[in-house]
């Protein structure tokens, strides 16, 4: 299982690239290898602001539907509209052109709950 080092990562599986105050969220390939061939991915509107803990997209698989969560409140200034009918992009290159969304932080942004590459490769091996 691939983690990347650089990126922050969630309880939930989600990576976080943080640039200024533009943060790109995408799946961690365990979550895409977890919920399998993906078949929609349900996104927000650019301009779309969402509260801390807010689900911002919903991915649907064979398997399952996930929903994606912002750590922080946010304002979605990007949505990756090349995912649209090549959903099978996340799950080849999650961490590439598999990202999901870009927003601008809007709140504090705290990332003590966050984890690095070392942390979150810690939470896999126990799983």
């Amino acid at each position: 299982m691939s983690v990347v080092a650089g990126l922050l990562y969630t309880e939930h599986d989600e990576w976080i690239k943080i640039e200024g105050d533009v943060a790109v969220i995408g799946i961690t390939a365990y979550a895409a290898e977890s919920l399998g061939d993906l078949v929609h991915i349900e996104m927000p509107e650019e301009g779309d602001s969402f509260d801390a803990g807010d689900a911002v997209v919903e991915v649907e698989s064979v398997k399952a539907v996930a929903e994606i969560y912002t750590p922080w409140a946010c304002e979605v200034i990007a949505v990756n509209a090349d995912l649209d009918g090549e959903e099978e992009q996340v799950n080849e290159d999650p961490f590439g052109t598999g990202w999901l969304v870009k927003v601008r932080m809007t709140g504090g942004v705290d990332i003590s709950s966050l984890l690095d590459a070392e942390g979150y490769q810690a939470k896999l091996d126990k799983a």
